[in-house]
């Protein structure tokens, strides 16, 4: 068992629907967090009603944080919300991911001093997640048609470490399945939230952490997740903000100004 404290961070933004399997999925975990921290980029009040349900339904603590909905400002609230953290180590997921039984107790096993960890992820096809959500079961077989990427989707920890690699990378991150240490995450100044609109804030954040010397651990068959189909965000700043990663990659700078604190 960690000795360590441990927050789980989920960004959502309004669909409440997913985000109810989300709860579903963390209610069957293996092993429980310390508490729940739900970074909520402005959503309608039907994603407040679900969260409060879930807050009764619980004995971890559950912690909203909220603003009004002014386009994509996800850094922001998702800063806010790690501000007032008080795990020693982060989970994060978005709120359309569905988690395997072990992933909390995965991610928690595989932590380590001078890593983060990158998890994988199987997607779903429109047709399973249209089935999933009528039917509100999370238990999700890897062999079931419409699931994505087979190994991916598979658990099995017995050979995950033919799958492991422990490197300085910071391109391949997704946010909707990563963890890291508090501490790191303070020390680079967190998210940039100068990345306004979709795109590219976790492969920013991976790139500082990367430059303080802070190895990625990638995952496979272990800490499983599988992604609900969505149409495609609109992406008008998706370049721009990717030319903010490659100036963090080129110039080997580890904070950001605008950040959890504004330095």
């Amino acid at each position: 068992m960690p000795t360590y404290s441990t927050s789980l961070l989920i960004a959502t933004y309004n669909w409440a629907e997913a985000l109810e399997l989300v709860f579903k999925s963390i209610a069957a975990q293996t092993r429980v967090v310390d508490e729940i921290l739900i970074a909520d980029d402005g959503s309608d009040h039907r994603t407040r009603s679900l969260i409060d349900a879930f807050r009764r339904s619980t004995d971890i603590p559950v912690k909203h944080f909220w603003h009004e909905d002014h386009g994509f400002r996800k850094t922001i609230i998702m800063n806010e919300a790690l501000a007032s953290a008080n795990g020693d180590y982060i989970i994060q997921i978005d709120g359309d991911i569905i988690l395997q039984s072990s992933f909390i107790e995965d991610h928690l096993n595989e932590a380590k001093k001078g890593f983060y960890i990158k998890g994988s992820r199987s997607m779903l096809s429109e047709s399973r997640t249209r089935s999933i959500l009528q039917s509100k079961n999370v238990q999700i077989h890897p062999l079931t048609e419409g699931v994505g990427s087979k190994i991916n989707a598979t658990r099995f920890p017995f050979l995950s470490f033919l799958f492991r690699g422990d490197k300085l990378r910071s391109n391949n991150l997704r946010g909707c399945n990563f963890s890291f240490w508090k501490k790191d995450f303070m020390r680079v100044n967190g998210y940039n939230n100068d990345l306004e609109g979709w795109g590219h804030e976790d492969i920013e954040l991976a790139a500082r952490l990367t430059n303080l010397g802070i190895k990625q651990r990638q995952l496979k068959m272990k800490a499983v997740c599988f992604h609900l189909y969505h149409k495609i965000n609109a992406r008008n700043n998706e370049d721009l903000n990717y030319k903010n990663y490659q100036r963090v990659v080129e110039s080997g700078i580890t904070t950001c100004k605008n950040g959890i604190k504004q330095i």
